[in-house]
Formats: structure tokens, sequence, C-alpha cells
């Protein structure tokens, strides 16, 4: 073999590796809204933001040292970046308040006090055929939605409930900290929080001042859920998944970043990286849930979704969804390919990006989501 076949077969090797770890696929879906096309970055920002500084945080390369104390480390900065989250109730004392029978399962409303200042109300349904514990999978909404529109609301794109109850998965759900039944619970009452703006508005300052941000807090009241789902006979206490759109999607890899007991996530609309969002000036997409105090300063989010590996990931993304960026997207693709190739299982990081999709939630994503849990938490009857 001569020298320039050998130098194109070295070239052709390397390119096919690098194509392996980027665990991407792009997909033409039969019918999308679309959103808006994605300009070249940095182009409308202003020269002096241009210069700011972002940590530029190496990606694990000796899975030794990453399993054995880097990995251990990065959560504790994470976790120190999201405040103080105080001790998290008895699960015990949730309270169920009823049940209502449907043709394949069980629905049950229930409450617990976060333990901090409010009353948490969520809905759980349950599979009637079953000859054990079942997997359960944590639905988690978007931000201007609520329980319902993961189990009970038929308009709703995010209605996950009674597919994924049908296929045998009990499933969870809770209305976040200003969503659903606790609009007008928040600091300022529902004589000024009308609405689930003022009161996200209201509870990110009022966490501020106690040393916490309203994202962990959150994060926190999930946590509150799955100590409950432990407790629950129905379930696979070993098998907890969770899965989300748009806000419910950050929520799932933020989840499984600071708590292994979350075995597997499927997000939806809004695998983010920080950095390209602010070259698109795209931080306008998000509200102030979103934001945590000291991130930037020690890493984008690649170092949130290594926290999460080598855990099953799914992230079906629309290519004109400006609160994820597809250049960002490309990014997260190549280095959690990589960090999924270094544990040995690829093929448990996998990232599709829908053509002239916008920020939706697409019946393909709704098929992959589905397919995700049935491959990698099956229902075992």
């Amino acid at each position: 073999m001569n020298r320039i076949a050998v130098l194109l077969l070295i070239v052709g090797l390397m390119l096919g590796h690098a194509l392996a770890l980027t665990a991407q696929d792009r997909v033409t879906p039969k019918e999308a809204k679309g959103g808006e096309k994605q300009g070249e970055p940095w182009a409308e920002v202003p020269d002096s933001f241009k210069k700011l500084k972002i940590a530029d945080w190496p990606m694990p390369t000796d899975l030794k040292r990453w399993q054995d104390t880097d990995r251990a480390k990065t959560r504790q900065t994470l976790l120190h970046c999201l405040g103080e989250m105080p001790a998290r109730p008895d699960p015990a004392k949730v309270k169920v308040l009823s049940k209502e029978d449907h043709d394949d399962y069980t629905l049950e409303r229930f409450e617990f006090y976060n333990g901090v200042d409010m009353t948490v109300p969520g809905i759980l349904i349950v599979p009637k055929k079953r000859k054990g514990p079942l997997p359960a999978i944590i639905g988690l909404h978007g931000h201007g939605s609520s329980k319902e529109s993961i189990c009970t609301d038929l308009k709703s794109a995010q209605l996950i409930g009674p597919m994924l109850a049908k296929r045998g998965y009990v499933v969870a759900a809770i209305d976040a900290c200003f969503n659903g039944e606790r609009v007008g619970k928040g600091p300022a009452g529902p004589k000024f929080d009308k609405g689930a703006y003022p009161q996200e508005l209201s509870l990110f300052k009022l966490y501020l001042w106690q040393g916490r941000s309203l994202w962990g807090m959150m994060l926190r009241e999930e946590q509150c859920l799955i100590d409950y789902l432990q407790t629950r006979p129905e379930v696979d206490k070993s098998r907890i998944a969770a899965t989300g759109m748009s806000m419910g999607c950050t929520r799932s890899w933020w989840l499984a970043a600071i708590d292994d007991r979350i075995q597997g996530i499927v997000g939806v609309a809004c695998f983010t990286r920080y950095t390209e969002l602010i070259a698109h000036g795209n931080l306008r997409k998000h509200g102030i849930y979103y934001f945590v105090p000291g991130v930037l300063a020690h890493f984008d989010t690649e170092a949130i979704h290594a926290l999460v590996a080598p855990r099953p990931h799914l992230e079906l993304s629309g290519d004109q969804d400006g609160g994820a960026p597809t250049d960002g997207i490309i990014v997260l693709e190549k280095k959690l390919g990589a960090l999924y190739e270094l544990y040995g299982k690829k093929e448990n990081f996998r990232s599709v990006i829908y053509k002239d999709t916008g920020h939706e939630y697409l019946p393909e994503m709704k098929a992959e989501m589905a397919a995700w849990f049935e491959k990698h938490l099956p229902v075992k009857q």
C-alpha cells in the first residue's frame, strides 16, 4: 500500500470514529409548526459582551479519575451553585386525596408539604395490569403548564401519562413552584401573584435572600417525589426515570445530574448550552427560574450532562428552537458522545434534531420517547 493510500485510510478511520462519537440523528418530521431560523453566533451581540469569560471545563478522558474523584467534585460544585436545599420531608406523610378509576389505570391525586413553605399537589397513575413492581417515569411539565398537561389534559402535546400507563409504566407528576394549583400561593399571595410569572419572580427573589435558588428548590421537590415513589409497593424503586419538555426537559437532566436514583431520561426541546444561548442573544427565551448563580464560573452544561452518563439519555430537539441553538446542540453531541464512548456505553446516548421544527413536541418525538424507555427501562411482566 503506498503512502497516500495509507494516509487516506488513516483519515477515513479518524473521520469514521469522529462520526461515531457524535451520536446524532437528523430527521424530517411529517408536520411541524417551525420556529425562527438561527443566524450567525455573536453577530448581534455587542462587542463588550463577546469578551465574557466562560470556564472551559475539560471533558473527562480518564474514566477511573472521573469515577473516583472528578465526578463527585463536579456534582458538589453544581450543588453549591444551587444554594441551600433544606432536608426533605418524610415521604410517609404524603396524603392521598382521591382515586379515579380509568380503563387501564388508576389515577390518584396526592399532596405533600415540601418542608419549607408550600404544599405540593401531584398525580400518580398506576396501571391495573401488573404482576409485580413496575418502572416509574416522572413527567416534568413545561414552563406554562402543569401536572394536568402530563396526566389529564387531552389538548396538551405534553400528555404522556395515559400512553405510558398502557405500556405498563407508573407515571407521576407534580405542579412546579409557580404552576397549576400552586398559582396564587407564593409569598405575595393571591392578590398580587395573579398568574405563574409574578409568583415565579417573587419566589426567585425570596430564595436569593435566603441563600437558595428557585431552580434548586424546584429540583428538591422532584427529589421529594422520588422519595415518595420509592415507598410505593407498585414501583420498582431501582428503576425510576424522568422525561419532560422545555422547562421539564431541563429539569430532567439537572435532576439526573444531582440524583443517581434517576435511571434514564428523555428530554424534549431544551438540550441547551449556555454559551450558544448568549451568542445568539437568546437568554430571553428562558424564564428567570432557569438561571443559577455562579454556574459559568465553573462550566457550561456539558458538565451537568456528564453527570448523567452512562445512564440512558435521549434528547429530541428542533433546529429552529431559539431556546436551544443548534450549534450548541452539536457541541454537546460531540462531547457527550465521546464520554459515553469512554464508558463503553455509546448506545446509551442519542440526540435527534428535527428539521424545520421550533419549540414543539411532535408525535414523532413522543414515539421516540416511549421507544427509548421500552428499550432501556423495559416493563418486566
